[in-house]
C-alpha cells in the first residue's frame, strides 16, 4: 500500500509518499481500506515536530479515516468485513490501508459519504465534547465560536444551533463569516483583540456570553473572558492564533469563570465507548438534517503536502479533505 511518510520533521512539502507493508490485524483489531481522511490543524504541528505526542519517525500523520474494513482479528465481534466506518486515532490516517483496535471504530450511516465522515469526525466530536461534556451547554445560552468557518468552529456552530443555543460566531473575515451565518449563526463578528469585548457585550446587552469554545488564544482569549457572563464556561480547544497569554486570575475569580481545557483525542483510549456514542449522536444529526460537513476542498492522497499547506496558510472555509477515490 502507499502512504505519507514523515521521515523528518519540518514543513509539509518534506513529506514522502512510498509503498509500506499492508497491515495485518491482530486479535481485537480491524484493517481499514481508507477512503479519506480529512486535514486538521494538529496534522500541521504533527509533520512539523511541534505536536505533544509523536511517535517514532518514519510514521503517517492523519488522526482519522474513513472507509471500508478489509480485514478482522481474531475476537472481533463487533465489526465484520465489508462494513464502512470511521475511526479516530493519533496517527496513521495518511495511507491506503490502517489497522486498528475494534474499539476504536464506529458504523457509518448509509447517507454518509467517506469524505463526509472524514470531514466530521475529528472536528465534530471536539466540538460535541467541548460544547456538551465540559462547556455543559444548555437551549438558550449564548455560546460564542471562535475560529468559526474552519473546521470545529463551523462543527461548533452547527452543534450549538442543534442544541438550541444562540450563536454568536468570530470569523477572521466576512467570507468566513458567510459560511458561519449559513450554518446558523445567529450573530457573525469579525472582531479585532481591541473591540471584541466591546462587541460581545453589546451583543449580549452587557450580560456576555454563557459558553465559549474557543479556538484561537492569544489575546482573543484575553477579551473573551472579559465578556464572558456570571457563570460563565470557556473551554479551550486550541491556539491557533499561534501565541498562548497569561491569564488575569481576578478576571476568572469575580464572575465564578469556569476556564476549561479539552484534548479531545484522550478520550480515545480513556473512554472508546463514550466517543463511540457520541460520534453516533452526531451521525444522527447529520442523518436528520441538522448538520452537514461543510467540505471545502478534496485533494488526492499524492497531493497531501498541498493539502495541508492549504490549511496552514488560512484558504480553507470548511473542511479540507484526502480522498482515495474509493467507492
Amino acid at each position: 500500500m502507499r502512504a505519507a511518510l514523515v521521515t523528518e520533521f519540518g514543513p509539509p512539502s518534506g513529506l514522502v509518499i512510498a509503498d509500506v507493508p499492508d497491515p495485518v490485524p491482530g486479535p481485537g483489531e480491524v484493517v481499514i481500506e481508507v477512503g479519506a481522511v480529512s486535514i486538521n490543524f494538529p496534522d500541521i504541528l504533527v509533520v512539523e515536530g511541534s505536536y505533544q505526542n509523536l511517535p517514532p519517525r518514519p510514521f503517517s500523520p492523519g488522526k482519522e479515516a474513513a472507509g471500508r474494513v478489509l480485514a478482522v482479528g481474531e475476537g472481533v465481534a463487533r465489526i465484520a468485513v465489508g462494513q464502512r466506518v470511521l475511526t479516530l486515532v493519533e496517527y496513521g490516517g495518511y495511507a491506503e490501508q490502517l489497522v486498528v483496535s475494534e474499539e476504536l471504530v464506529v458504523e457509518l450511516p448509509d447517507s454518509m459519504s467517506y469524505e463526509e465522515a472524514a470531514a466530521l469526525g475529528l472536528v465534530a466530536s471536539t466540538a460535541h465534547l467541548g460544547l456538551f461534556r465540559r462547556g455543559q451547554v444548555q437551549p438558550g445560552e449564548t455560546v460564542l465560536v471562535t475560529g468559526a468557518g474552519g473546521g470545529v468552529g463551523s462543527a461548533g456552530v452547527q452543534l450549538a444551533k442543534a442544541k438550541g443555543a444562540r450563536v454568536i460566531a468570530l470569523a477572521h473575515d466576512e467570507v468566513k463569516g458567510e459560511l458561519a451565518r449559513r450554518q446558523g449563526a445567529d450573530l457573525v463578528l469579525t472582531s479585532t483583540p481591541e473591540t471584541l469585548r466591546d462587541d460581545l457585550l453589546a451583543a449580549t446587552d452587557g450580560a456576555g456570553v454563557n459558553v465559549v469554545l474557543e479556538t484561537l488564544g492569544g489575546e482573543i482569549l484575553t477579551q473573551i473572558i472579559r465578556a464572558t457572563a456570571w457563570e460563565g464556561r470557556i473551554v479551550i480547544v486550541g491556539f491557533a492564533s499561534g501565541s498562548q497569554n497569561s491569564i488575569k486570575p481576578g478576571h476568572i475569580l469575580v464572575k465564578n469563570i469556569s476556564l476549561i481545557g479539552l484534548q479531545s483525542s484522550d478520550y480515545h483510549d480513556r473512554e472508546p465507548t463514550m466517543m463511540r456514542s457520541t460520534l453516533a449522536e452526531i451521525f444522527e444529526l447529520f442523518d436528520q438534517g441538522h448538520i452537514n460537513a461543510a467540505i471545502d476542498t478534496t485533494f488526492p492522497l499524492d497531493n497531501v503536502a498541498d493539502a495541508l499547506q492549504y490549511l496552514k496558510d488560512g484558504k480553507a472555509k470548511g473542511k479540507v479533505v484526502v480522498s482515495t477515490g474509493l467507492a
